[in-house]
């Protein structure tokens, strides 16, 4: 094992229940990350220990080698995740997205989803397209908003209770789009079939 990580810029295992992401990379733990140099380091890390550069060795390197590279897979994804990513600090710094000791949503977020949802039935259901553009615009503009204040509430502030309300906010957007989305390919296939 100790053959398959060396070179690494972290231990092969890590002596708590949330494995160490950020140091499998070399990163800072923070929320603003470089996309660039995590692809980097990502691709760095796999290329030392990718299973097939350890086709030659004996079963239990294979296997370490095998396990090593799905940790830097699980790591890569989560960290290239901007909602993942938060979640994951959130985590590590003790400040559950849910259950009993979940931060509740801000009430005017709360009215907020109940409107965008109200909006885009009644766009949907009047095949009002403009009227979906102009809510995805406002929810991606939403959007933006959160992850700046997610930024401000880990990396400076280091308020993780506040960014896990953030974070919650963020991942009902991300839903909220995706209906978006669908809604505007869904218009888009009954205008082709139309024609």
């Amino acid at each position: 094992m100790r053959r398959v990580v060396s070179g690494l810029k972290c231990v092969a295992h890590v002596p708590s229940s949330i494995p160490e992401y950020f140091a499998l990379f070399g990163l800072e733990p923070r929320f603003s990350i470089d996309a660039a140099g995590l692809t980097n380091a990502y691709r760095e890390v796999l290329s030392r220990v990718h299973p097939d550069r350890h086709a030659g060795a004996g079963a239990s390197e294979r296997r370490a080698a095998m396990q090593l590279a799905s940790h830097a897979n699980e790591a890569y994804r989560i960290l290239k995740s901007d909602v993942a990513r938060a979640a994951y600090l959130c985590r590590c710094h003790g400040a559950p997205l849910e259950g009993p000791n979940a931060a509740p949503p801000e009430a005017s977020f709360l009215e907020r989803q109940m409107r965008w949802h109200e909006a885009l039935e009644t766009a949907r259901k009047a095949g009002d397209a403009n009227a979906i553009v102009a809510l995805s615009e406002e929810v991606e503009q939403q959007h933006s908003n959160l992850l700046g204040r997610i930024a401000q509430f880990i990396d400076v502030n280091r308020d993780f209770t506040g960014a896990a309300q953030a974070v919650r906010a963020l991942m009902f957007l991300e839903k909220i789009h995706a209906e978006i989305d669908r809604a505007l390919a869904d218009r888009d296939e009954t205008a082709a079939a139309q024609k």
